[in-house]
């Protein structure tokens, strides 16, 4: 694992559904806070607005982080690679940092697609491999079908759902998690808890949020496109949650709200 990923992945830049001057303005404002890492997909449809604000702000490659996801429609023998290279045309990029599959495969039988980030990753394509809303038991099955590190596996993740599943697959298989929807797409912001602990440290909620989860060794993936929000969101490295408040959060795991269709999610008994 290189060290530009290891110094940039604990907060990302996430880009999903920015399309357009929008897209563009949130890229720079997220690199003049500090961020260097940059999530995007090819579901998201928009990573020719991204390579081409990585280029218009000038930004060196080798300070970059930049993640993209195979779509499952291209998850195959025929499509795979092919669609790759599409991507890493569109992102002006020889290699992206970090390839994901980004949702399993229809039949639940990973070890086939995980052999095709293999060679996108043996052929020069990425630098790192990893997965995106795997179930606990799929990570086991996606582990034992490669020798290679998974760096990740990008899963939904925030105080009001229980992922405590997920997070020992994570100790048991060495595949780490990361987040998305990290504030429950605001719906954290309805408790009063996390204002009240902002208050004790002089965050705000949504920093409280964050915080949380990088405690839980979980990295961070974010998007905004107001500016104060984008450097808040970078802001929370510079404190840290007592046990007594990590368990005040921890308690409403118990809501289990969920944002993510689990009908998306196949032979998954165990996704909660």
């Amino acid at each position: 694992m290189n060290v530009l990923f290891q110094r940039t992945h604990q907060r990302s830049f996430g880009t999903w559904p920015l399309q357009g001057r929008q897209l563009h303005d949130a890229i720079a404002a997220a690199i003049e806070t500090g961020y260097r890492a940059i999530d995007t997909a090819q579901l998201y449809d928009n990573e020719l607005g991204v390579g081409s604000a990585l280029r218009a702000i000038g930004v060196p490659r080798d300070e970059l982080c930049i993640t993209t996801k195979i779509a499952p429609a291209n998850d195959s023998g025929e499509r795979f690679m092919p669609t790759l290279r599409e991507s890493l045309d569109k992102l002006k990029v020889e290699q992206v940092d970090v390839l994901l599959l980004h949702w399993p495969p229809a039949d639940g039988d990973v070890a086939p697609s995980v052999r095709r980030l293999e060679e996108a990753q043996r052929a020069g394509l990425t630098r790192h491999i990893g997965v995106s809303n795997f179930t606990a038991a799929m990570m086991r099955d996606a582990r034992a079908a490669t020798t290679l590190p998974l760096v990740t596996n990008q899963v939904e993740f925030h105080p009001l759902l229980d992922q405590r599943i997920l997070l020992r697959a994570a100790a048991e298989t060495g595949i780490p998690l990361s987040s998305y929807c990290s504030v429950a797409r605001g719906e954290v912001f309805k408790y009063p808890l996390f204002g009240e602990i902002g208050a004790q440290y002089g965050k705000s909620a949504a920093q409280i949020v964050l915080r949380w989860i990088l405690q839980k060794g979980v990295p961070v993936n974010t998007m905004s496109t107001q500016r104060r929000n984008i450097e808040a969101n970078f802001d929370v490295m510079d404190f840290t949650l007592s046990s007594i408040d990590m368990e005040r959060i921890d308690a409403l795991n118990a809501t289990n709200y969920r944002i993510v269709n689990r009908d998306r999610v196949p032979h998954a008994p165990d996704f909660d």
